[in-house]
């Protein structure tokens, strides 16, 4: 559900999938593009209105991939329909839309999976695995940051050119989410935010928000989504015992390690950890909610998870627009 540029990333994921047939492609603007996917992917059909496909028999799921303010409607029709859904993030623009579909989910018991796709990153799945064998010690500062200029990347219509929409919540998730994972869930956070790229959009378009995770670590993230520069999901993750550092277009980490005997000798050379570069990896994302479905397993990515990175977004808005420290009230549904 949704033919847009995203698209191709999850219908190239659909098409290497041996387990998976397309059988339909929807997008509600009229200028052909669900026809166009349609030919271009092989599926059997192209159709205009979500609402046609509900009910199909021929429907085992759904991947919904509209703009951001469609989310909650179309995903819990799919849900309520008993087909599992596979949802791009962010799971949606509030909270409180976030708790609707976490009743809706709960009330059907159907899968809703939420595509926080840095999680299928080889690059941040090394980090992680780094991390949690202790290679760097204890982290002491983890910190991401979302780059982009979406002065060109407006959305039809100009979707994302929408009050509800911070950049914040449209695309920092990405970078709250993989701190998430890496780090644990913030209590609190701090942020500060200006406006002078894109100022014809009515939200601001650069963010850096503090934030107090588990164990005393301290983490940042920042937001630019008028920035003069490539995109990037810089990442570098600091502990006790060495230092991580992520630059994208990279094939390769940098791992700063101090001597294993006496940190005080200092770190050494920084060694070059291969990676392979996968960009948005809807494959792998795709493989593993399709491989869950036929196994019979929970949602990979669980929507309170979704719903949990949407709480962080939504209370960084808040703090920027307050100047003050926020505590961050997580979903309990």
């Amino acid at each position: 559900i949704g033919a847009g540029k995203i698209s191709n990333y999850h219908l190239k994921g659909l098409s290497a999938n041996e387990d998976c047939h397309l059988y339909a492609i929807c997008d509600s603007a009229p200028d052909g593009r669900a026809e166009a996917q349609k030919e271009k992917y092989g599926a059997d059909k192209a159709v205009l209105d979500y609402k046609e496909l509900l009910g199909d028999p021929n429907v085992d799921a759904a991947i919904v991939i509209t703009p951001d303010n469609c989310h909650m409607e179309q995903a819990c029709a799919f849900l309520r329909d008993g087909k599992p859904v596979l949802l791009e993030k962010p799971m949606a623009l509030t909270a409180e839309e976030c708790e609707e579909m976490l009743r809706v989910q709960k009330e059907t018991g159907v899968m809703l999976m939420v595509g926080q796709v840095a999680r299928y990153n080889p690059s941040f799945i090394k980090m992680k695995e780094m991390i949690d064998a202790g290679e760097i010690g204890e982290l002491t500062f983890v910190e991401s940051e979302y780059a982009h200029d979406y002065s060109i990347y407006r959305g039809y219509n100009d979707w994302r050119i929408s009050p509800e929409r911070e950049g914040v919540i449209g695309g920092g998730c990405h970078a709250i989410d993989l701190l998430r994972w890496l780090a644990g869930n913030p209590k609190d956070v701090r942020a500060y935010s200006n406006h002078k790229y894109l100022t014809e959009w009515p939200v601001n378009d650069t963010t850096i928000a503090i934030y107090n995770f588990p164990n005393n670590v301290i983490g940042k993230v920042f937001c630019g989504i008028g920035v003069n520069r490539a995109y990037t999901m810089r990442t570098c993750l600091y502990g006790t015992r060495g230092t991580i550092v992520f630059e994208s277009g990279r094939k390769f980490l940098e791992l700063f390690q101090c001597d294993k005997d006496d940190i005080h000798k200092g770190f050494t050379v920084p060694k070059r950890i291969p990676v392979e570069i996968k960009g948005h990896n809807m494959q792998d994302e795709i493989k593993d909610f399709v491989g869950a479905l036929k196994a019979g397993k929970p949602a990979p990515i669980s929507p309170l998870e979704g719903a949990s990175t949407v709480a962080v977004a939504r209370a960084t808005v808040t703090a920027a627009a307050t100047g003050k420290a926020v505590k961050i009230k997580y979903p309990k549904i």
